[in-house]
């Protein structure tokens, strides 16, 4: 099947014919029998025909496995539009209506649920731009409700018009808008926080209006409180409006954005917080909140890179590298962001601000590091620095073609010490059994993860297969339905936290040197979920 195709939705012709043929002979019969009342008789088996093809046919792709709807009970996927045709968007009507129903969005919950609950939307959260930006601002947002026993109030996704998959003549609102559940799983998104905490779940903010009437809220302009923590470490940040969001005695509460002429980010967590080393004072409470520990790709994204799965299989004749079955693929694989584009641009924006990795980038635990280049100023950079930049920011070919060489080289190397550690281990220091040398870990397969099809990704491409790369993958690779379309950036960061190894712009790691979590990139924060712990 084509990249990027949707198993049509009909039947063989040959099939077809034979439906076709079959009634009018029973038509014929129906018209001619002295015994059978046509019209009922004619509408309970027009009803039994039906409902055999909704079955056997309409519900089966043409390898006759079940379609996406049938994926989970309670999952609210069947969102198709114009027979699934991927040149145009899902309609997310089901998700918005499982979202609508969320058991949290009762009114006569008792507290602190319902019209007594306490609840905290963040109305100066960002919209319409990446989602990697707007998902680190959730999460540290909701971190941040949770600590202050407030129910989170989340929104959909808004896009950047430039970003959404589908032009604009075919688009469903002026503003394009994912449900966050069809992205994501979690607190975060509805999720309760576990079996015994009482903290009052996420609400949708079309229920917050329900909730918490105009009359019954809390203002709370960003320029009341910012200014004196501007400058200040991250937890102090943190704990500052901890602070506020304790002491209110409303039960409602609004933060709206300050005037954007006065604060050009008016975010609760902005982008001097994110794009600095201050927010690394909040990573532990980050990581051992029920925010981060329960955070989930959503069913429709992990059907998606079920569907793709075979993808990751290695192409080898070698016989001693094949896979079992029962191998789990990505242990193989090698997951790199290699984002074209526009990005020259975006990188030079960053030398010329003399930016540091983003967020998590920058914990000292990580194998790759960035120092600032000495030089420059506010808003200007040296020629020598945009060079620096741009070796990280925007890598050549040769580049990542070693970056690839020495990551896969540093795991395999990694790996055979440890197994050989544990071997020894299990036998004893003294003992004489005789056994076989453990084997290298096998890393042969290259995920690229990337939007870009121009002549200089295929260049890469042979560069990388010529390195000894036999199985080479690109985004453009996998197979998605419209729902898959609509949440590609959720499929990929899934597949790279599923990854071996993960190198992204600037910044590469292992999963096992991290337990939940995974990553974001260079400036623009790319956070890889993990459906499971990675090892």
């Amino acid at each position: 099947m084509p990249s990027g195709s949707l198993p049509r939705f009909r039947v063989p012709l040959q099939q077809q014919r034979s439906r076709d043929k079959f009634f009018k002979r029973l038509s014929r019969n129906i018209r001619h029998s002295r015994y059978l009342q046509p019209r009922p008789l004619l509408v309970i088996i027009t009803f039994s025909i039906c409902l055999i093809y909704l079955v056997f046919f309409a519900g089966r792709d043409h390898h006759g496995t079940a379609l996406i709807y049938g994926y989970l009970p309670a999952d609210p996927s069947t969102d198709f539009s114009r027979r699934g045709n991927v040149k145009y968007p899902p309609t997310w009507g089901r998700m918005d209506k499982f979202q609508k129903d969320l058991p949290q969005h009762d009114l006569d919950l008792p507290f602190p649920e319902g019209r007594t609950g306490r609840y905290v939307k963040f109305s100066n959260q960002i919209r319409q731009l990446g989602w990697n930006n707007c998902l680190n601002e959730m999460l540290m947002n909701n971190v941040l409700a949770y600590e202050t026993n407030r129910s989170y109030v989340f929104n959909d996704y808004w896009w950047k018009k430039e970003y959404y998959h589908w032009p604009k003549s075919v688009r469903r609102t002026k503003i394009p808008r994912t449900p966050l559940n069809a992205i994501i799983s979690g607190p975060t998104s509805g999720a309760p926080y576990g079996p015994n905490d009482p903290t009052p779940r996420s609400v949708h903010e079309d229920y917050y209006e329900l909730a918490c009437p105009k009359s019954e809220r809390r203002i709370i302009n960003t320029g009341s409180i910012k200014p004196a923590i501007n400058e200040a470490e991250g937890s102090l940040i943190f704990e500052t409006w901890k602070k506020v969001l304790l002491d209110a005695p409303e039960r409602c509460i609004e933060v709206v954005p300050e005037d954007r002429k006065i604060d050009g980010y008016p975010q609760t967590f902005d982008l001097w917080f994110f794009g600095s080393i201050h927010s690394l004072s909040t990573w532990d409470r980050f990581k051992t909140s029920p925010v981060s520990t329960l955070l989930r790709t959503s069913p429709i994204v992990l059907a998606a890179v079920e569907r793709n799965i075979h993808l990751f299989r290695p192409v080898t004749s070698a016989p001693s590298r094949a896979l079992t079955t029962a191998e789990d693929p990505f242990r193989r694989v090698v997951a790199m962001h290699v984002r074209r584009g526009d990005y020259k641009e975006a990188c030079n924006g960053l030398a010329q601000w003399n930016s540091s990795y983003y967020n998590w980038n920058l914990l000292p635990e990580l194998p790759d590091q960035f120092v600032r280049p000495m030089g420059g100023g506010y808003g200007w950079n040296t020629p020598e620095n945009y060079d620096i930049f741009r070796a990280h920011c925007l890598p050549d070919i040769e580049d990542i073609v070693k970056k690839a060489r020495d990551s896969k080289k540093e795991f395999i190397d990694s790996h055979f010490t440890k197994d050989t550690e544990l071997l020894s281990s299990s036998l004893g220091t003294n003992s004489t059994t005789t056994t076989t040398e453990p084997r290298r870990r096998a890393l042969d397969v290259m995920y690229l993860l990337t939007n870009d099809r121009s002549s200089w990704m295929k260049e890469l491409i042979r560069a990388l297969r010529k390195d000894g790369w036999e199985t080479i993958r690109t985004s453009g690779d996998l197979e998605l339905d419209q729902l898959g379309l609509d949440v590609n950036m959720a499929v990929d960061m899934d597949i790279a936290g599923r990854a071996a190894v993960f190198v992204g712009n600037g910044v590469s790691f292992r999963p096992v040197d991290f337990s939940f979590w995974k990553w974001s990139f260079w400036e623009w924060s790319y956070l890889v979920l993990c459906a499971r712990h990675c090892s």
